[in-house]
């Protein structure tokens, strides 16, 4: 059955089936393509008639992930230039009043989009709340610092969705007032940043922060040095004018020659200190600290400003660090000659390593490397960031996601606990394995819902005297008490 609703340039028709309407590849601004690409995100025309919303819509320009990757999540890929879209799913696209979950993608901000399977926000919509998944420019195209463009232009298109959604989320049956955005990796990023920036105050009431950091920003001045080797690898000058006439292949590919010197050639001299350490050498490209709409570090402005916090859930999984050591082949170059050589790169004391080998003395020195930097650049982070929030007198929820899956040397990687959070493990087998447990799947959805719905998620609130932890597991969750503090304390005197 079709559904009709009015929105922001138009009427648009999507579907219904089994009680949930869903609406795909809805425009929310204008198609970024040309000089556009690096101007801030502007109106969608509007269209004649009605505009069919039964499809996903077009991904903004990106290469496939590398065979070891591609083979566990996909890539993304849809062509077109209307790439600033949103997939809305509604129990009800008459009623009103209804929660709302606004889903950020991740994708090192190079990759990825609202179009992949397990984002398909129908089970959301079956327990009463709306889901709206948006795209934003990626990699050159929304954050490259080119001069003359304004910066962090996918973050500008994140915050354009937002005005979006409380303009337009009524149509679907959604309350504009109980809006919670949540997002994963460099979606879960976006939303620290989101949380911290002035110019997104008032467009969401809660947050989720799955595997985020917030640290991982760069300079305006190293940013810049990417975008000159950009400039450099396209054969123009570094302006909006000339970057603005490349076409999308054409920056496909230089953001790709660009990727890969980076990785082989990580010197900050070359690309900034900035982009080496907080990309871990090897995100090209980051949010920019722009005085205005990131001021400073995202974990150092809610550290500083407690006004900036809301009601959270933030949280990480328990090996993060495997779904980049193990499937590229990169674990195999770790032993225990090369670890304290490896470590001072992160800017750690190779000492830090005694704390972690003591606690898992069957471990190889790829999984030691694997569990410091887990918690370098997510747990330690996330627990920084609920310290904040506490404190600020808002709820913070943190949470491990610890089951691991049956695919070779994975265990409870990054991404792992997305299929879960959407309950759709049947898109997931090339990531989870085929047995992946629809009870767990069943609690960490609910406690989602449950924050969406009324900021609760059933599980003890984190403070700094108890720093409870929920633990996402099979057969049984449960919370714990400051889990591995001893690695926690160890880990921050060897960064301080």
């Amino acid at each position: 059955m079709e559904t009709i609703v009015s929105v922001t340039g138009g009427k648009v028709r999507g579907l219904t089936d089994g009680g949930i309407s869903r609406f795909l590849g809805i425009p929310y601004a204008a198609a970024p393509v040309g000089p556009a690409r690096f101007e801030v995100p502007k109106p969608v025309a509007d269209w004649a008639g009605v505009r069919d919303a039964v499809e996903l819509g077009p991904t903004c320009v990106q290469s496939p992930y590398p065979p070891p990757i591609h083979s566990l999540i996909g890539s993304d890929g849809i062509p077109g230039d209307e790439y600033l879209n949103v997939n809305v799913w509604t129990p009800d696209a008459g009623g009103s009043g209804l929660p709302v979950l606004v889903w950020i993608h991740g994708g090192a901000f190079v990759r990825g989009s609202n179009a992949r399977k397990i984002y398909d926000g129908s089970a959301f919509a079956r327990d009463g709340v709306v889901v709206v998944s948006i795209n934003y420019r990626l990699g050159i195209s929304g954050f490259a610092a080119v001069p003359g463009a304004p910066l962090n232009r996918g973050l500008r298109d994140q915050i354009f969705a937002l005005q979006w959604v409380q303009e337009n989320v009524v149509a679907f049956g959604g309350d504009p007032g109980n809006v919670t955005i949540f997002g994963e990796s460099a979606g879960g990023m976006s939303v620290i940043d989101l949380i911290a920036s002035p110019l997104a105050r008032g467009l969401f009431r809660r947050a989720i922060a799955q595997s985020a950091n917030g640290s991982a920003v760069a300079t305006a001045d190293d940013a810049l040095k990417v975008a000159e080797n950009l400039a450099t690898a396209l054969g123009i000058a570094p302006n909006a004018a000339e970057f603005g006439a490349c076409g999308p292949d054409e920056l496909r590919r230089a953001q790709d020659s660009v990727a890969l010197a980076l990785i082989t050639d990580p010197d900050p001299a070359r690309w900034g200190a900035s982009i080496i350490t907080n990309g871990l050498g090897i995100m090209s490209y980051l949010p920019v600290v722009d005085g205005e709409l990131i001021p400073d570090r995202p974990v150092d402005i809610l550290t500083a400003q407690a006004d900036r916090t809301v009601p959270l859930i933030v949280g990480w999984t328990a090996e993060e660090f495997r779904f980049f050591t193990y499937p590229s082949g990169a674990a195999a170059g770790i032993t225990d000659q090369t670890l304290p050589l490896v470590l001072p790169r992160y800017g750690l004391d190779p000492a830090v390593a005694e704390r972690y080998t003591a606690n898992r003395p069957n471990a190889s020195a790829a999984d030691v490397f694997s569990a410091i930097i887990t918690d370098l650049v997510f747990r330690d982070d996330a627990m920084r960031i609920a310290e904040s929030t506490a404190a600020a007198g808002n709820p913070a929820y943190v949470y491990e996601f610890a089951w691991r899956s049956s695919i070779e040397n994975l265990g409870a990687s990054h991404v792992m606990e997305v299929p879960f959070v959407f309950d759709q493990l049947a898109a997931a087998h090339t990531l989870t394995g085929p047995n992946s447990p629809q009870p767990l799947a069943d609690e960490i959805h609910r406690a989602w819902t449950r924050f969406a719905t009324h900021g609760d998620p059933g599980w003890s609130p984190f403070d700094p005297t108890t720093r409870i932890v929920q633990i996402f597991d099979s057969p049984a969750s449960h919370e714990v008490a400051d889990p591995r503090a001893d690695e926690r304390r160890a880990l921050r005197r060897s960064r301080a």
